[in-house]
């Protein structure tokens, strides 16, 4: 059978010139509570007017204010003289034949992150990023070969799940009840725990009962190893927590993930013992990409269940997503295989990850290398045409 090609959109949101005015969204409830004072509501009316608004921006999705009918029309003009409904732009939409979606979006600057939307018969689980590039230079990844650039407002980190309600039609309540984005993973580009204060506002706003209500336990933090703010995640922010592991042995894990060189493996593993929200029935995940002759052996299994042992976990196997100059292969799926028996034989959980949207570049970072390339390629090609003039 011929693969379908993916459907690519480009420019699917009208660039919008930055006003310089604030964004409302990413402010947390106390901050929009004194926004709505400063544009004139009567402090005994603050409260009242600030639940409105944020229902409007995460229950309904507005976009300007004048879609907030039950403000009056003054306190809307004042509001849109002074602030303002701000969301990434979407530069590019990709959609897999198995259905994945890939947004390549744009922020404040110009710069470009990704998210990614993937539908299962169960959940619909959003990936979304929380720095423009990363300092971790993990080999193996594509976001690693991009340098970091900032991080991600609050703002432009639940941004991104509007975005995907936006292109879902997922405002209002659906009649089954059913979610299109029920579950969120910061899995992204970026390491979430060096901006955990982004990080953590961003997602307060996703669990508010009031906006986007989704439960702490639908939200998972992946984190490469940041060992003294994996404890403070499970205080102030309480999702679950993920742990981007890759390698049994430090030698190994210096190379996947340098991090490592600062937090070893058992700094790790003690920092994950001793996370606040640590139970059966709130397991950490380890993930674990399967490399080529690289961390895949039976040897490296048996070392695996010894590390976490006593530790309420699973382990995501994860196939590697090849992207253009990767120094990896993917290990065979007989070699995934057996590695999995010999980690369920152990008692653990190990789902092999179903590899997803592979015909859109679906690899952290790729398109966003793309895009960076035809830029350039652009841009030569006007400066040769200049230079010959």
């Amino acid at each position: 059978m011929t693969a379908t090609a993916p459907v690519t959109q480009d420019l699917l949101t009208i660039p919008r010139k930055d006003t310089g005015r604030p964004n409302l969204i990413g402010l947390s409830r106390e901050a929009l509570r004194e926004a709505m004072i400063e544009a004139g509501t009567p402090e005994k009316q603050a409260n009242m007017r600030t639940s409105q608004v944020w229902a409007w921006l995460y229950q309904k999705g507005a976009r300007d204010f004048d879609a907030m009918t039950n403000l009056s029309k003054a306190l809307r003009t004042t509001l849109a003289e002074t602030y303002e409904i701000r969301r990434p732009e979407v530069v590019t939409r990709q959609i897999s034949e198995d259905g994945t979606r890939k947004y390549l979006l744009r922020i404040a600057g110009g710069h470009e992150v990704e998210a990614v939307y993937i539908p299962e018969e169960d959940r619909g689980t959003l990936c979304i990023s929380s720095q423009v590039g990363c300092t971790l230079t993990c080999s193996f990844c594509h976001t690693g070969t991009q340098k970091l650039v900032r991080n991600l407002t609050a703002g432009e980190i639940v941004g991104q799940i509007l975005v995907a309600r936006d292109d879902l039609g997922e405002w209002g309540h659906k009649a089954d009840g059913k979610r299109l984005v029920s579950n969120i993973v910061l899995m992204g580009m970026g390491e979430p725990l060096y901006n955990f204060e982004g990080v953590r506002d961003a997602m307060k706003i996703a669990m508010d009962g009031e906006g986007l209500s989704l439960s702490r336990r639908r939200i998972t933090l992946s984190t490469s190893g940041v060992v003294p703010e994996i404890g403070r995640a499970g205080e102030e922010i309480g999702c679950m927590l993920a742990i981007s592991f890759h390698a049994t042995t430090d030698a190994v894990r210096d190379t996947l993930v340098p991090i490592n060189r600062k937090w070893n493996i058992e700094k790790l593993i003690q920092a994950c013992r001793d996370y606040p929200r640590l139970s059966n029935a709130e397991r950490i995940t380890f993930e674990y990409v399967m490399l080529k002759g690289v961390n895949d052996s039976d040897a490296d299994a048996r070392r695996l269940v010894q590390l976490i042992a006593g530790i309420p976990a699973k382990i995501n196997l994860i196939p590697f997503n090849p992207w253009p100059g990767a120094p990896y292969e993917r290990s065979d799926w007989g070699r995934i295989e057996a590695f999995a028996e010999i980690v369920n034989r152990a008692g653990y959980a190990s789902p092999v990850r179903t590899p997803r949207g592979e015909d859109i570049m679906a690899a952290c970072g790729q398109l966003k290398s793309a895009s960076e390339r035809a830029r350039k390629s652009r841009a030569q090609i006007a400066a040769e045409a200049g230079a010959q003039v």
